[in-house]
């Protein structure tokens, strides 16, 4: 379409913008041409904005889709970080039951020692026949059979520390084995939303493009027929005042001709006057001076200036990070960070690290990812008539499902109709419109309410 608009454009010779000391009428065949390319890169603009709306939902959805599996692989990642260190733990008490099982089996191989050593397992019958009175004999009675209870809780606890240390061993490669499994759910998540963002990041610079080169062409075409239209507008000016003047013209001679009947009106009007001149023409009336530019009003903002409470202070931190770009998993509690692909080269800000980052620093541990923001603070649900600055939002993925595994973004109301978030990929964190009318919005929470 727009090779056609810029060969109409040069075929015709016609320059937009260009002054032409005598423009030439250009044919009703070439401004036919002008007007049904005009026209048919208007309805092909016109198909392709209808394409482009319905793809820009697929996009959205489809980034609406990435960061529900973003969501889904911070959830197994923290998962998996919770499974390794009850795994630690297990390892810790299998190894410390392995120690005491040892302790133990030394205890009872010095017994065997002793009693081979003696020539019996039972020292008792020798401790009697060696005695050298009748108390003695009570007295080694009584310390046989405190060292004879000794072993057998010895023998006892031995075989309760083998098992033990048996559970704690198979406790351990259980916890790790679980560690593993979500690990490795967590990474083929995180695959999948790496694609579906690549995808829906591609797919909306493709539309963006194409965009621009379908309204290119269409502004060309309608600046083609334009120019041909002013061609024809002034030609037929010019043609219209050459005629005028060959009229004017033609009348002049023939009212000099000698014996004419008007050439004596004109000597009467001429001595009347004192000249054959005609009279100058009235001077124009000066143009209306124009109206004063008047300057658009700054824009109005809602924030004012930090006070004391945990909202307010939220709020400020939010608002310090405004320009900071947009990064998918970036930044948490301590400020902005590298996010995971395709952003591991973006220092920033997801939605919900910015979150978790404005109330961190006022002292207010709101969650890390928006299904924990909102999940910890679901006690503190705000109506939208209610809402006030500080108040978490929500959207969902627009499956309608009220469940809030389905949130895949967050921001925070600032007043006013207005929020501060770090919107999507590409973009950064910045004020915007609160979207509480859209029908993906999923609701609100007042965390520090």
């Amino acid at each position: 379409m727009v090779g056609v608009a810029t060969a109409a454009t040069i075929g015709l010779g016609v320059a937009p913008g260009a002054a032409s000391a005598a423009p030439v009428n250009p044919s009703d065949g070439q401004l036919t041409a002008a007007q049904q390319a005009q026209q048919a890169a208007a309805a092909q603009v016109g198909q392709v904005n209808a394409a482009l709306a319905q793809a820009r939902v697929a996009a959205e959805q489809a980034a609406a889709n990435a960061n529900t599996a973003l969501q889904d692989y911070e959830d197994k990642q923290n998962a998996h970080d919770q499974a390794r260190v009850a795994a630690d733990a297990a390892a810790a008490a299998a190894a410390q039951a392995e120690v005491e099982l040892q302790a133990g089996r030394d205890e009872v191989v010095a017994f065997a020692r002793d009693s081979y050593m003696q020539g019996s397992t039972s020292a008792g019958a020798r401790a009697f026949m060696t005695a050298g009175g009748p108390a003695q004999l009570l007295e080694r009675a009584a310390l046989l059979e405190t060292v004879g209870e000794h072993r057998v809780d010895v023998v006892a606890q031995l075989t309760v520390l083998e098992e033990q240390a048996t559970a704690a061993d198979r406790t351990a490669k259980q916890a790790v084995a679980q560690a593993e499994t979500l690990r490795s759910e967590a990474e083929v998540l995180l695959v999948s939303a790496q694609q579906q963002e690549s995808a829906a990041r591609s797919q909306a610079e493709t539309l963006a493009v194409q965009q621009e080169q379908y309204t290119a062409g269409l502004a060309s075409a309608e600046q083609t027929l334009t120019a041909l239209q002013g061609q024809r507008a002034a030609a037929e000016t010019l043609a219209a005042q050459q005629a005028a003047t060959q009229r004017a013209a033609t009348t002049e001679r023939a009212t000099s001709r000698p014996g004419s009947s008007s050439s004596g009106s004109g000597s009467s009007s001429g001595s009347g006057s004192g000249g054959g001149a005609p009279a100058p023409a009235p001077a124009p009336a000066p143009a209306p001076a124009p109206a004063p530019v008047v300057a658009p009003a700054p824009p109005v903002t809602t924030v004012g200036a930090p006070s004391r409470s945990a909202v307010e202070t939220a709020i400020a931190a939010a608002m310090s990070q405004q320009g900071v770009p947009y990064s998918w998993g970036g930044g948490g509690s301590n400020g902005p960070g590298y996010g995971i692909s395709p952003d591991t080269s973006v220092w920033g800000f997801d939605c919900s690290g910015l979150t978790q980052y404005a109330y961190a620093q006022a002292g207010i541990s709101i969650g890390g990812t928006s299904r924990d923001q909102y999940w910890l603070n679901r006690g503190k649900t705000v109506a939208k008539g209610d809402l006030q600055r500080g108040d978490l939002l929500f959207w969902d993925n627009g499956s309608r499902n009220p469940d809030y595994l389905d949130i895949v973004h967050v921001a925070i109301y600032l007043g006013n109709g207005q929020m501060i978030e770090a919107p999507t990929s590409g973009s950064y964190v910045k004020v915007s419109t609160a979207r509480t009318s859209s029908s993906t919005y999923f609701g609100a929470v007042r965390p520090a309410g």
